[in-house]
């Protein structure tokens, strides 16, 4: 099944204790698109960037047969610029420059072709363009939905529009408590469900994951690496995973949707282990499937 995913397509300086990695390709379409693209070959990425976008970064996209006809170029504009401190415990990080360039007028236009796709996943994105791309698309079976603490604050009741309209928010924990005032995640979790979604997954960085649905709650752990490089881009890494697996499958039962949480902490877990896209940009099916299969392992116990 087709997956469309709607997000900035950006360059990332990123810091951090260890190292520091210039201008690299990040943004959230950008991750997501390359994580769903090693599950489904019907990957469609929307997005804007500037005359500087590199002819490298366009060969990337199609060597995973990732389809940019939605990609806008801006060739008078320069593309989204993100710059980042990491502090040594890498949960933390200061944003020393946001440069939105040809982002700040971002107006998705989803071409006609993309229209008819049966998964959507709207990356970290104002709320008011989450629902403009919605309105231009044709009843897709699964809406997966991100977001951020600036438009939590920002633009509350815009974003409680957009909620009442996905199925799946992909949101961390601080994210979590701040939307519902509720320090208790799991009553966070059950509270965003009364908001409009079906899933609620809450992301806790290094400790996992946790997926509540009206009837239950799944707890995934986060895979341990013994050196995280580089935290960029793992949230989206994780909602590529997660709806590729989903449109591979086509199968919302909930024992694949839990599945498809286990593959998205998969492909984060790739992602961190270098800066940018540099690990997930080289993956093989066969390290995925016998990461997939730690992850089984590490959970594992027997009843006694």
């Amino acid at each position: 099944m087709s997956v469309l995913v709607i997000g900035s397509v950006a360059f990332d300086t990123i810091e951090t204790p260890f190292d520091k990695a210039e201008r690299c390709l990040g943004g959230s379409a950008s991750y997501i698109t390359l994580a769903s693209s090693y599950f489904t070959g019907a990957v469609r990425l929307v997005g804007v960037v500037g005359g500087d976008f590199p002819k490298s970064a366009i060969k990337m996209f199609n060597d995973h047969n990732i389809d940019i006809e939605g990609l806008e170029i801006v060739k008078e504009g320069k593309t989204f610029h993100w710059h980042g401190k990491y502090h040594f415990d890498m949960n933390m990080r200061d944003t020393l420059s946001t440069d939105l360039n040809v982002f700040a007028n971002f107006n998705p236009q989803i071409p006609s072709s993309y229209k008819a796709c049966k998964y959507v996943c709207l990356g970290n994105m104002d709320p008011d363009l989450q629902r403009s791309v919605l309105a231009q698309v044709e009843k897709p079976r699964l809406i997966v939905c991100d977001t951020m603490n600036f438009w939590i604050e920002s633009k509350h009741a815009e974003l409680m529009q957009t909620l009442k309209l996905v199925d799946v928010i992909i949101i961390n924990d601080a994210e979590a408590r701040e939307l519902t005032k509720e320090h208790s995640l799991v009553k966070a979790g059950k509270k965003i469900l009364t908001y409009g979604p079906k899933y609620v997954i809450v992301k806790k960085g290094e400790h996992g994951a946790l997926l509540f649905t009206k009837d239950s709650l799944f707890s995934a752990p986060a895979y341990p690496l013994e050196d995280v490089f580089d935290p960029t881009g793992a949230g989206d890494t994780f909602a590529g995973g997660f709806i590729g697996w989903l449109a591979k499958t086509d199968d919302l039962s909930a024992e694949n949707m839990r599945r498809a949480v286990i593959y998205g902490s998969v492909m984060a877990s790739y992602t961190v282990e270098k800066f940018g896209l540099e690990r997930l940009k080289d993956l093989s099916w066969v390290e995925i499937q016998d990461r997939f299969r730690e992850f089984k392992r590490l959970a594992h116990f027997e009843e006694v």
